[in-house]
Parts: structure tokens; sequence; C-alpha cells
């Protein structure tokens, strides 16, 4: 009777080993297999993109207060990692559009429209930069309200600020962050800390004249203090989720030659496409256009503009004409039909004719600024 329970309990416990053994490699298995998928999603490209602008991500986020990550993620998607054409021929990495205060290079390009504007620059840093300076827009002010580590906040918030026209816009940016563990970035003492694990903690030091590359280990002030006569190193350790600290050491700025008067003039009329009316060349304003900065750019005097153009006193708005010449005396028909609050001033631009000139075809008192409604307005001279 005895063998017989030794016997059965020998057959349950080899059972329940092989059992457990069965279990442990299934576990195994299935671990092996999640750190493949997770291989999987990362691509080398990317991986590369990452590497060669960490750090200068790193640095928009210590300047402007932009999240790395976010900067990180935006540039991998809005460029293909570099590989997009807009990112191949004109270092736009951002996809960031032309606007009125853009007076650099631009490229066109279809997007959601043909032959859109798009910003082009020397090099692809530029781009890094013009990013930061474009989200310091009012537009973008309530982004800068979410802490600098909360990706996903800055991700949902550029969305409905309309960064882009893409509904999943956001949950993408959050998807390469977290693919990539672009939530390290920045995260260490010193700039080009990255952690794709998200494990290792970071320690940096301040070399010292006699070791300017030597690494030194944190010593807790309380145990070691340096003779008096000996400059301390500083040291810190930079854990995950600790307060970011990044070592800034700018350069002095390069030298950057100012525009010649037929550069700016050139840059000007690549965004204020030059029309033409009664034999006088115009362009049309721009939003951010003031008579000050067009004149500035065309390199003419802006109160010669602006008697060219019967604006003393008069500001710029979207859509107004800005002739670069005198009017003329006459216009190109005898003569128009007024409409309801049609002005002196708007009559003058329409048809290239001066105030002055139109007065005195039509005998009206220097008082007059607005015409009544079906009024004969005279343009040349003739009979009446």
């Amino acid at each position: 009777m005895q063998k017989k329970h030794y016997l059965c309990t020998r057959i349950l416990c080899e059972f329940k080993n092989q059992y457990q053994m069965k279990r442990i490699s299934f576990i195994v298995l299935a671990v092996v297999m999640a750190m493949s998928v997770a291989a999987q999603k990362q691509n080398q490209t990317y991986l590369d993109y990452i590497e060669e602008w960490k750090n200068t991500a790193i640095l928009q986020q210590e300047e402007y207060g932009i999240p790395a990550s976010i900067t990180m993620a935006q540039a991998l998607l809005e460029s293909a990692a570099g590989q997009s054409e807009l990112a191949r021929n004109a270092k736009n990495h951002f996809g960031i559009k032309c606007t009125s205060e853009w007076f650099g290079g631009v490229y066109y390009y279809d997007d959601d429209k043909k032959d859109e504007c798009f910003r082009q620059y020397a090099n692809a840093a530029e781009s890094f930069k013009d990013h930061s300076r474009f989200l310091q827009r009012p537009r973008y002010s309530t982004c800068f309200e979410i802490a600098v580590d909360d990706y996903e906040g800055w991700a949902f918030r550029l969305r409905e600020c309309g960064y882009a026209t893409d509904k999943h816009y956001a949950s993408k940016l959050i998807r390469l962050i977290e693919d990539y563990r672009l939530d390290t970035l920045g995260k260490g003492a010193a700039v080009g800390a990255y952690d794709p694990d998200g494990e290792q903690d970071i320690v940096a030091t301040e070399p010292t004249a006699e070791s300017p590359k030597a690494e030194q280990q944190p010593v807790p002030q309380d145990q070691q203090l340096p003779p008096d006569n000996q400059k301390p190193k500083k040291a810190v350790v930079v854990h995950r989720n600790e307060p970011i600290m990044v070592i800034k050491n700018d350069p002095e700025p390069e030298y950057v030659a100012p525009k010649t008067a037929r550069q700016e003039r050139d840059s000007f009329l690549l965004m204020h496409p030059k029309k033409r009316f009664n034999g006088v060349n115009y362009v049309e304003a721009r939003e951010g256009d003031t008579y000050a900065n067009v004149a500035f750019r065309l390199n003419v005097r802006e109160r010669d503009l602006r008697e060219y153009n019967d604006a003393l006193g008069r500001d710029l708005a979207v859509g107004d004409r800005i002739y670069m010449a005198p009017k003329k005396s006459s216009g190109t028909k005898d003569y128009v039909w007024s409409y309801t609050g049609l002005s002196l001033w708007k009559l003058s631009q329409d048809e290239g004719v001066t105030i002055e000139a139109i007065q005195k075809l039509n005998g009206l008192d220097q008082t007059v600024r607005v015409f009544r409604t079906r009024q004969k307005i005279y343009l040349k001279k003739g009979e009446r």
C-alpha cells in the first residue's frame, strides 16, 4: 500500500514539474515575442534622424520652453524623418507655410491646395529654430500653460490651436513619442541625453582645467568638502521624472550679411506678385503689411509711398492696392456709376486715378469723401 502511495506521489510531482517548466517556457517565449514586436516598431531611418537632431531639439526646449519630445515628433512626422520633398528640397522639416511676416526663401508645393507657398531654409537647423519662433505666435500661447513633460497635453493642444488639419495629428505625435521614447530627450544634465529604454540614470559633471574630460561621481556635500583653495566640481545625478537640467553654452552667433536693397525688393515681390493697372504697377497688401515695412522692402520713402496711394494718415488693410508709382490724372473709362458706400479713396485706388484729379474732373468740394448712390463720376476730360 505504501509503495503504491509513493508511486502516485512521484507521478504527481513529475507532472507538476513538467507543467511548471512548460509554463515558464511559455512566459519566456511571450517576453521574447513582445521584445521582438517592440523592436519592429522602431525604424532605423527614424533612429538615425533622432540621433542627428536630438541635441537641436533639446536646445530648443531650453531656449523656448517647447518639449524636445514634441519638437522631435513633429519633425519626424512632418518630414518623414528628413525624407519628404519639402525636407530635401526646401530644408523645411515642419511643413511651415509662408505667412505675411516671412521674408525669406519660398518653395511651392502641392499640399491642401495646388502650388501652396512654404518657407525655404538654408539648412535644417534653421528650420528647427524657425519652428520654435513660429510657436511663439499668440495662436499657440495656451500651449505654454502645459508642463514641459506633459507631451500628451502639448500634442492635443497643438491640434486644438490648428497647427495641422489632420484630426489624428495628436495621436500620431503621441505614438511616435512612445514608440521611440522621445520623452527621455532632455531629461539629462547634459545636452544629448537620450535613453531609448527609459531606464538608465545619467551622471553629468562639470570638467575642471586639470581634467577637462574627466567624469566625477557625485559626492554628497555633507560627507566631503573640497579644500578652500580648490574650486568644487559641480555634479548632478538625474533620474527619470526628475526636473530637467540642461547645461547651455551658446557660441557667439555667426555674422549674417544683411540683404541688399535689390534682394529685399526681390524677396518682397516673391510674396507680393506685381500687377499693373492704368499704366501703374501695384501689389496687394497681405496680413501684417504696413506702409512703413512695405516702403523699406521696396526701397522707397514711406511718405512717397503714402502719397502715391493718397494714404497720408491712413493704415493698410488686407487686399488694399499699394501703387508703386504715382497714379494717373485720368482713368481707362470715361465715367463710372457709384454704388452705395463708395468712397473717394476707394474709387481712386480701384481706377488708378489720383483723388485730386477726380475732384477736379467732377468739381467736387474738398469735404466730399463718400459718393451718393448712382452718382455719375467722370474719370476723363470731355463733354458733360
